[in-house]
Formats: structure tokens, sequence, C-alpha cells
């Protein structure tokens, strides 16, 4: 766990911050402005953001200079799958805790609550999975 908290999480929140800054203006008009569903906001922030977040973590955050194909492919799989776990967490939880509330609330408050999942499972995942070293 210590070997998780270094230098290299520090840049990876940095390059976040920017991804998130970007992220969140596409999926909150996306939903709230251009009414799109849920799913389909969130995507597409995921979708248009995770170009920028790959060559930012490759050379910046773990500065890997490895040129395979595989990587692109295990970044990817990291994409979705975090992805995947996180906003579909984060929905049905926010449903029940937030039972009261209206529909759109409860989605944007559990698209909060998915961009801080996604956060946690993505560290993981290119640190540990797409940019290991070796």
């Amino acid at each position: 766990m210590k070997n998780l908290m270094d230098r290299k999480l520090i840049k990876f929140l940095f390059v976040g911050v920017v991804n998130t800054m970007v992220g969140s203006a596409i999926m909150f008009s996306l939903y709230n402005l251009a009414h799109c569903s849920y799913w389909t906001a969130s995507a597409a922030n995921y979708i248009l953001t995770s170009i920028l977040s790959f060559f930012l973590n490759k050379y910046f955050t773990f500065q890997n200079r490895t040129g395979k194909v595989s990587q692109i492919v295990r970044f990817i799989l990291n994409i979705g799958l975090c992805y995947l776990l996180a906003y579909g967490i984060a929905r049905p939880i926010c449903r029940v805790l937030l039972l009261g509330a209206g529909k759109q609330m409860q989605d944007n408050i559990s698209m909060l609550a998915g961009m801080g999942l996604f956060t946690i499972f993505n560290y993981l995942g290119q640190r540990l999975f797409v940019f290991q070293e070796p």
C-alpha cells in the first residue's frame, strides 16, 4: 500500500483534476442541458477524456515509454471496467440513499459519486495493470 502512495499518485491526481474539469462540463451539460440519459452523459465524459488521460498518464505520471498495442488494449479495458463498476455501484446506492429526491437529483449525485469511485479504481488499474513497472 505504501508503494502506491508516492509522487506518481500526486501526478495522477493533477492529471485527474484537468480531466475532471473537462469531463464534468461535458457530462453535466449533456445530462442537464441536452437532456441525454445518465449512461449517455457519463459515457461521453469518459470516452472523450480518456484519450487525453492515456497520453498524460503514460508520459507524465508513469513515465512509461513502451509502445505496445497491448498497453492501449489494457487501457481501454481498464477504463471500461472502472466506468461500469463505478457508475454501476454509485447509481443504485444513491437511489436508495436519496429515495425521496427526484430522479434528476439522484442521477446528478450518483454521477458525482461515480466520478469519485472511478478515480480510485482507475488509479489502481493504471498503476497495477496498464502501466505496470517490470
